[in-house]
């Protein structure tokens, strides 16, 4: 008995995973569908989404049903109450790069991108496709310190947004108030994302050591977020 409920508990981390590999996946595919205008890949992102929710689904009625037969205390209980919220995390992950495909498919046949601002946006991208499979790892590995980097990695995604905004802001801008505020959007959509991989890391941090991230300091440093393509 005891040993199909942590194989349970396993299953559960293991939808997670599942989770985020399939969020950081459409970030990446929304990004590409968005700035080349392909929207036969934006609608393939958008009808994805549904597997992330209904995963999302099946991961917080099996964690219900876990509290309400086994009543798990001390870690278990931790990783029952953490996973539900990571679970949360990577469903509005997954929203928001719905989102990107779906202003792909509105703009369609244009990209609702300026040439000017296409190597920003894709670099936000590929960060928030990076921080997410880094996210992944974190909730495989289970390594602090590895969680605790995410949110330097952070930084980054962050720093482009701010540059997103100093383009909007320039007396310069000549692509007018729609694509502004497709921009705008846009910007926001990438650093949110970002923000729930971070969130994520951070429940793990909690799961792993019942503290909470921000009382904990990295005791090793690690490397920062790639930002090369994605393979």
């Amino acid at each position: 008995m005891r040993d199909a409920y942590h194989e349970e508990l396993d299953s559960i981390g293991e939808s997670l995973v599942e989770m985020a590999r399939l969020v950081g996946s459409a970030i990446g595919r929304a990004t590409t569908a968005m700035l080349d205008a392909d929207l036969k890949l934006a609608e393939s992102v958008i009808a994805a989404d549904q597997k992330v929710d209904d995963l999302q689904h099946d991961l917080e009625a099996r964690a219900i049903a876990l509290l309400a037969r086994q009543q798990p205390v001390a870690t278990d209980l931790r990783i029952v109450v953490t996973s539900l919220r990571m679970s949360a995390d990577l469903e509005r992950s997954g929203d928001l790069a719905q989102h990107v495909a779906k202003l792909a498919r509105l703009r369609f046949p244009e990209s609702p991108v300026p040439r000017d601002l296409a190597a920003t946006i894709l670099e936000m991208g590929q960060l928030a496709q990076r921080l997410m499979a880094k996210a992944a790892e974190v909730i495989i590995t289970k390594d602090v310190d590895l969680a605790l980097q995410l949110e330097q990695d952070d930084d980054a995604i962050d720093m482009l947004h701010r540059t997103l905004f100093q383009h909007l802001m320039d007396d310069c801008w000549k692509h007018g108030i729609e694509t502004a505020v497709d921009v705008t959007l846009l910007g926001r959509y990438y650093e949110r994302f970002a923000d729930h991989a971070v969130s994520v890391a951070k429940r793990v941090v909690y799961l792993v050591t019942g503290e909470h991230a921000d009382e904990i300091a990295p005791t090793t440093p690690v490397a920062p977020v790639d930002t090369e393509s994605p393979a």
